[in-house]
């Protein structure tokens, strides 16, 4: 199934998975590029001409208003919403910044509440539309460190699942994608081992293949999903092999 001919928004465009999408996507929609860094979306769009770029911090609830007037002054309606932008930072144990819970929840949580309040009345437009949000396999088991980023994914995932049932009677398809470890400048910064890293353009071929089916919800690669599950198989195992130890 191929996608064609609509007009799709995505935020985190500047870099890694979401400006995968955005590339692909843009030879054959219109893309309304959302992201921070200028130059990358610049960039983006010198490439083509499908690429609309709009410089926007999802976390910024202060400018909700400004994007949906800079949205409606750009197209007539938004057939799908890919909610990608993503923050990670990792917890210390010793030296606990409790901070990182604001700006994770602020970026992967509210962040997805705050693009589609912007954009709901031009996504009520369309007569097929598409929500999806990307969350992580994080939720799916604990892990030391993971508690800021895990704890904001894991709301983000329940929100829109949720919202889903209510929206339902606009019509309005939901879609929750959960990826394990891809190769972006964000997890590059990881000092731990990934089992089972792929590539952006593997991650983004098999996340286009899900969103063109409309499929509720898709995790992916599947072999990452059966390693968690021994965390719900044999929780005391996983917790002991999971414990963070001083100076380990």
């Amino acid at each position: 199934m191929d996608i064609t001919g609509e007009t799709i928004l995505i935020t985190g465009a500047s870099s890694g998975i979401g400006r995968a999408l955005a590339i692909s996507l843009a030879e054959h929609n219109i893309v309304i590029a959302l992201g921070r860094n200028a130059t990358k979306l610049a960039e983006m769009a010198n490439g083509s001409d499908n690429i609309h770029p709009l410089i926007f911090d999802v976390s910024d609830a202060t400018a909700i208003h400004e994007l949906e007037r800079k949205l409606q002054q750009l197209v007539p309606h938004i057939d799908r919403i890919i909610l990608n932008a993503g923050d990670c930072r990792y917890l210390e144990p010793e030296h606990l910044e409790w901070s990182h819970f604001d700006r994770m929840m602020d970026v992967n949580f509210f962040g997805w509440i705050n693009v589609l309040r912007a954009s709901m009345p031009l996504l009520e437009k369309s007569q097929h539309p598409h929500v999806i949000g990307v969350a992580s396999q994080v939720v799916f088991a604990p892990f030391s460190r993971a508690s800021a980023y895990g704890a904001s994914k894991a709301a983000a995932a329940y929100f829109l699942k949720s919202l889903a049932l209510d929206i339902a009677y606009k019509n309005i398809d939901t879609s929750v994608i959960y990826p394990g470890f891809i190769d972006t400048p964000l997890t590059q910064k990881n000092d731990f081992a990934m089992p089972f890293l792929m590539s952006v353009e593997s991650a983004t071929e098999r996340m286009l293949g899900a969103i063109a089916q409309r499929k509720r919800e898709y995790i992916f690669p599947k072999r990452l999903k059966w390693l968690l599950n021994v965390s719900k198989i044999a929780p005391n195992f996983w917790f002991h092999k999971m414990t963070w130890y001083p100076n380990e």
